[in-house]
């Protein structure tokens, strides 16, 4: 039987008793079963990207003059 395993960015299958005999390999280079991480996703919603924005003040102008001035 082969086990799905996925680290983010790739997947990869492994006999369920080879990935068994060396889970602390696995876990150490972040591989992880497919099926817990389908449990642990969860879908983002506008309110709460929203809520996370940073709102940006607005730039200062400088006076060309003055700047022109001093060099």
């Amino acid at each position: 039987m082969d086990i799905k395993l996925t680290n983010g960015r790739k997947i990869i299958t492994k006999d369920k008793k080879y990935y068994e005999a060396n889970i602390g390999f696995y876990q150490r280079n972040g591989f992880t079963p497919v099926d817990e991480v389908k449990k642990q996703i969860k879908k983002a919603t506008v309110k709460d990207i929203s809520d996370n924005v940073v709102k940006l003040k607005p730039k200062r102008k400088k006076n060309v003059k003055k700047t022109k001035k001093k060099n």
